[in-house]
């Protein structure tokens, strides 16, 4: 039985370098935090870069940072450990949604939209000819 301590724990930040840094315009702005938490049973790996480049790494519906996320999470299970990855100067859902709370705890009113009934399409308008008048 190998104690955790004595393994070799795998490079979290070349990893995330690796997947993150042909996404990015200027790769020399990427910033990368590796925080090891609970006794090296898991590892916080905390990103940054220019706010130009957010769409290109968060990709469309978050896709591309979900996939960096999955690849992330799989190398640490396989070093038995967990992992987390924070992207800063994203909004993250959760804390998007607590900033629009009331002090009191209550989420906000929302404005509900009537709904018109639907009416028959208007007629084209009618040219009136000069005899007609």
């Amino acid at each position: 039985m190998t104690d955790r301590l004595t393994t070799k724990l795998p490079d979290y930040a070349a990893l995330v370098e690796f997947l993150i840094a042909p996404l990015l315009d200027a790769p020399d702005t990427l910033r990368i935090n590796c925080e090891y938490v609970r006794g090296n049973a898991g590892v916080l790996v905390r990103v940054a870069f220019d706010a130009a480049d957010q769409g290109r790494v968060l990709g469309r519906g978050g896709r591309n940072i979900e996939a960096i996320r999955t690849v992330l999470n799989a190398t640490a299970q396989q070093a038995g450990q967990t992992a987390r990855l924070e992207v800063f100067g994203s909004p993250r859902p959760e804390r998007e949604e607590q900033q629009h709370r009331r002090p009191d705890g209550d989420a906000p009113d929302r404005q509900t939209q009537v709904k018109r009934p639907l009416t028959e399409r208007p007629t084209k308008p009618r040219r009136l000819d000069a005899e007609s008048q």
